[in-house]
């Protein structure tokens, strides 16, 4: 599913946090390109107050534990992008993503074409998916000698 071309990988782990008081998981999920990382969970989503911030109501707001998070949710969200079919892939609108991932999703995503990948380029505004756009018609252009417009600016 993931175009093999632009070394993508979406990692998931769960580290301890030892305290005084106790030991919890402090989960994390973070997606690279060769070795930049372009997404990072709970990392990206930190208030100024130094909590996370939730997009589901039943995850405590303040807490003892600052690290209650949405990633089972992102985990039901990429579960969710796997299963759709391919014919939907662009039309398709994921209520439960509140991150921007469907859209990096969809910009690695090999059964997206070279005529697909324009329009994604010119409608996507999330940065690391322009990241991965950009890549991906870099490289199809190097093995296909073929060319891509100009992207398209809209202010």
């Amino acid at each position: 599913m993931i175009d093999p071309e632009i070394d993508f990988q979406i990692h998931c782990a769960v580290y301890p946090m030892r305290s005084d008081r106790a030991t919890s998981p402090c989960p994390r999920y973070w997606i690279t390109i060769g070795k930049e990382i372009i997404f990072d969970y709970p990392k990206d989503f930190v208030d100024k107050d130094g909590h996370v911030s939730h997009h589901h109501a039943h995850i405590p707001q303040t807490a003892e534990y600052p690290y209650y998070c949405d990633i089972s949710f992102i985990s039901n969200l990429i579960r969710e992008y796997i299963d759709t079919p391919v014919s939907d892939i662009l039309t398709r609108r994921f209520e439960d993503d509140y991150w921007g991932l469907t859209d990096i999703f969809r910009a690695s995503d090999k059964r997206i074409g070279k005529r697909r990948l324009e329009i994604l380029r010119n409608s996507i505004k999330n940065q690391a998916a322009q990241k991965i756009l950009e890549l991906r018609i870099i490289k199809y252009q190097l093995t296909s000698g073929s060319t891509f417009p100009e992207r398209s600016v809209s202010h």
